[in-house]
């Protein structure tokens, strides 16, 4: 593995067998790029939707030249996070994430796909568990 030092622009490299590694840096690495790309990573974007003549919200969404500078700079980040991770995964990894239009989800599908659910982990946990328990000290 090459060795890295000093400020890095690159991004980390999902191949599938160093998720802790990645996720790590990746978090980091979205961090440094600025605040608003990592929150769109948390929080994720919603699309507003377009106001009626009384200013009742309708079910039609805002075209993007209806955005506000806020609404705008949500996009921005949710753009930046997203060619972030699209770039820092290996093509099998891709191909989970490839119709993603927003950094959340496609952190979440990552996310999910190498911890599993809250469910798997219990599941998981249980199973070493019980498997430690059940370990006898061999006699030498």
């Amino acid at each position: 593995m090459d060795k890295e030092g000093g400020f890095v622009n690159r991004t980390p490299l999902l191949d599938g067998s160093n998720y802790d590694y990645w996720k790590s840096r990746m978090s980091v690495f979205l961090k440094s790029i600025d605040s608003r790309t990592w929150k769109a990573v948390l929080k994720g974007l919603e699309h507003s939707v377009a106001l009626d003549e009384d200013g009742n919200m309708t079910d039609v969404l805002k075209t993007e030249e209806e955005w506000t500078v806020a609404e705008d700079e949500l996009a921005l980040g949710s753009s930046k996070a997203l060619n972030a991770l699209f770039n820092g995964v290996d093509k099998n990894m891709f191909r989970l994430i490839k119709h993603c239009t927003v950094a959340k989800d496609a952190w979440e599908i990552l996310k999910t796909a190498h911890e599993g659910t809250t469910k798997v982990k219990s599941a998981k946990i249980q199973l070493l568990t019980t498997e430690f328990e059940n370990m006898k000290m061999l006699e030498d």
